[in-house]
């Protein structure tokens, strides 16, 4: 098939292998997203399986989108079935089909990081907490630490014992999960260990989801943590196939919980088992990546592998010595206008730091030499004050939960005050009704006050009703209308905000093409999983990031700043010992492998107001095989030196598609033997349409096969 021409030998193999269990290695740029995708194709236009029983697992929505888009080319409508997500999205499939069964409403609600935040506000507010003592991140964390370790609000209080700090902690915890109880709502945590908790408990519900999914896919496997772990297991059985892909000396997320030893005892854990090692580079020239190579071979805990490319340069690694910071910049800034006169694009440069305070020099240098720069990773497109405005808006008209109201009572301006909002709050909580439906039943307001609160009802109210008569673009465009929104940008000459609210127009009507008869409460859903959706800047500027942002990028150009010990590695992960330098080790091999042709690495001398102390060169430099590096020492100093497009793509014909389209079934009996290219001899259970239950002997098992596929037929075929 022509989804297989030009793989090489390691990925022909990753795609045709018949193991049940197999791990692929696949270093950095050797196609493993190719790979991934022929796979899956193998399964359903070669083998025959049915697409509803495949799953394929990843981490970002950005990385399952383009996996669609990639499969949709490749086999059309027959990829159609095929279940590409994260695995947060998974579990709120799961979860909606499922969670009555651990009395969690259908229509839960999902908490994003704001409405995290929002909490935790109410919560140091309501106990008298003072924010500057504990930051709202670090107490994210030690909630989101409990909930991994099991530990309950109960227990938290006993381990805090007579601490009082700890106390304090436990207390907001406690109004967490109070909250979280309320206002029927999951975090991201909660998707997981809910879904995690519900199979344990109710052992039918779990077999339905494994006799759905046979076939399961997991792509950067060496990013998951253990409960994640622990979920893939459960829908993995005793029977169904598990096939992951991942590299350990990318495992660059520890400290979100990622444990590099799961990939690492895979073998273990799934007896017998293969592993394949994609070591091909299609990225890199080979200076590049015996440099990287030779920087890995340091680390204990990994695979061992060796990378290697068919793209030769004779360009070495070169290593810069600066003077100062400013030294640095201003050098940096230089070669980029020198790059930029020779032809080259900006947009093909990044520079990548290990901390995002190394920027600071870098951007006053570019701004000095008029050179255009993004900090990649900025405020997501959802993240936007003005987008979160009008979102809590559509939430008013499906759940009506206080998080929302409280982000749009006064937005814009409607003057009620903190009093009213804390009275209108207390006595919600003594009804045991959320804020919205105690605004609309009290007695205890008059005055302008009542007005306000009648004139907001009419608003959402008015809305709600036309949620099933009207598209939901015009939902949308009613409410940034008649709240007023629109109206206090414009006043405002705020354009920039009324254009990103247009773009959450056009994000409404992307999606209403794509699930013509989805609700509301299913474009929020999409929305509150959509973390990694950002803007997209036009024009031609050079992008600088942190290197755990860089994880998955490529450019022409590399440069790798900041390069002394106690920056890079890290000072804290160098105390940890062995392994936390390991993981400075494999965010280091992870910097090195985005450049393509060129790659830069700087660093800076003398003292540092950071570390209090003099700098020194950081030992992943000199890890590097000094065959594979140039050192320069620059002595000399200068005196002055979007649009989101979510429009769904026309689908071009697949020769794949059709031809799977023009098969036709022979006329197979419920009873009948048949024999299959893979799974061998099997009986037909039943037979729906042109898709057939298919009994396989051990150890195949029961599949789903579809009848018009080559793979089957009714007599035994010698295989060459």
């Amino acid at each position: 098939m022509s989804f297989l021409n030009n793989l090489n030998e390691n990925q022909m193999k990753a795609v045709m292998s018949t193991a049940r269990y197999l791990r692929i290695i696949a270093g950095a740029g050797s196609g493993k997203t190719r790979v991934l995708i022929a796979r899956i194709a193998h399964l359903i236009f070669d083998l025959g399986i049915h697409p509803g029983s495949i799953l394929a697992i990843t981490f970002t929505n950005k990385a399952a989108n383009e996996m669609k888009e990639r499969l949709n080319h490749m086999l059309a409508s027959n990829a159609s079935g095929v279940h590409i997500s994260t695995i947060h999205s998974l579990c709120v499939m799961i979860l909606r089909q499922d969670a009555t069964a651990i009395d969690l409403p259908r229509n839960f609600t999902v908490l994003d990081q704001d409405d995290q935040k929002s909490i935790i506000k109410e919560a140091y507010k309501e106990i008298g907490l003072d924010r500057q003592k504990y930051s709202i991140p670090s107490m994210l964390d030690y909630i989101g630490n409990n909930k991994g370790a099991e530990i309950t609000v109960e227990r938290a209080f006993i381990l805090a014992g007579s601490h009082y700090g700890e106390q304090e902690k436990a207390k907001v915890y406690a109004y967490y999960v109070s909250r979280q109880k309320a206002l029927f709502a999951l975090d991201f945590d909660d998707l997981l260990l809910e879904t995690v908790r519900m199979f344990g408990l109710n052992p039918d519900i779990l077999r339905k989801w494994q006799r759905r999914f046979n076939f399961i896919h997991v792509d950067e496997f060496q990013d998951i943590d253990r409960v994640q772990y622990k979920l893939i297991k459960q829908l993995a059985g005793k029977e169904n196939q598990v096939y992951v892909v991942g590299d350990p000396d990318q495992t660059i997320y520890t400290w979100r919980g990622a444990d590099v030893n799961i990939i690492l005892d895979f073998e273990k854990d799934y007896t017998p088992s293969e592993t394949i090692v994609l070591n091909q580079n299609y990225r890199s020239t080979q200076h590049i990546l015996n440099g990287a190579n030779s920087l890995i071979q340091n680390n204990q805990y990994r695979v061992k592998k060796d990378l290697f490319t068919e793209i030769r340069s004779d360009e070495k690694v070169t290593h810069c010595a600066f003077t100062s910071e400013d030294h640095e910049a201003n050098w940096i800034a230089a070669k980029l206008n020198e790059y930029k006169q020779q032809g080259k694009n900006f947009k093909d440069m990044a520079i990548l730091y290990r901390s995002n305070y190394l920027s600071r020099s870098l951007e006053k240098a570019f701004l000095d030499h008029q050179i255009p720069y993004v900090i990649y990773g900025g405020t997501r497109f959802y993240d936007r004050a003005e987008i979160k405005d009008m979102l809590s808006y559509l939430r008013m008209l499906t759940h009506g939960d206080d998080l929302a109201f409280m982000r749009v009572i006064n937005q814009p301006k409607r003057g009620i005050g903190s009093k009213t909002l804390d009275k209108l709050r207390d006595d919600a909580k003594a009804n045991k009704r959320t804020m919205y439906e105690e605004m609309k039943e009290s007695t205890a307001f008059s005055g302008k006050v009542l007005n306000t609160f009648e004139r907001f009802a009419q608003l959402i109210e008015g809305c709600k009703a036309s949620l099933k008569e009207k598209p939901l673009l015009e939902i949308l465009e009613r409410m940034a209308n008649d709240s007023g929104l629109r109206k206090m940008y414009e006043e405002a000459h705020e354009m920039d905000r009324m254009e990103n609210i247009k773009e959450l127009i056009n994000d409404v009507i992307t999606f209403q093409n794509q699930y013509p008869e989805a609700t509301l409460d299913e474009y929020l859903q999409m929305v509150s999983l959509y973390g990694d959706k950002t803007d997209l800047t036009t024009g031609d500027y050079v992008q600088l990031m942190t290197i755990h942002a860089a994880k998955g990028l490529e450019f022409d150009t590399v440069y790798v700043i900041g390069l002394s010990d106690g920056i890079f590695p890290n000072e804290r992960a160098m105390s940890e010992g062995r392994r936390g330098l390991e993981e400075e080790r494999r965010l280091a091999y992870v910097a090195y492998t985005r450049a393509k042709r060129k790659l830069y690495l700087t660093e800076v001398s003398g003292y540092s107001f950071v570390l209090m102390k003099n700098r020194t060169r950081s030992r992943f430099i000199d890890e590097i095989d000094h065959k594979h590096l140039d050192h320069v020492g620059v002595n000399y100093n200068f005196d002055q030196p979007k649009e989101l497009n979510l429009k769904v793509k026309t689908k071009e014909p697949s020769p794949f598609a059709d031809a799977m389209d023009k098969r036709k079934a022979l006329p197979y009996k419920k009873g009948e033997i048949v024999y299959h290219n893979v799974f061998g001899e099997g009986l037909i259970i039943k037979i729906d349409g042109g898709l057939a239950e298919i009994a396989f002997e051990f150890p195949h098992g029961l599949k789903k096969i579809m009848l018009a596929t080559p793979a089957i037929s009714k007599t035994k075929r010698e295989v060459s």
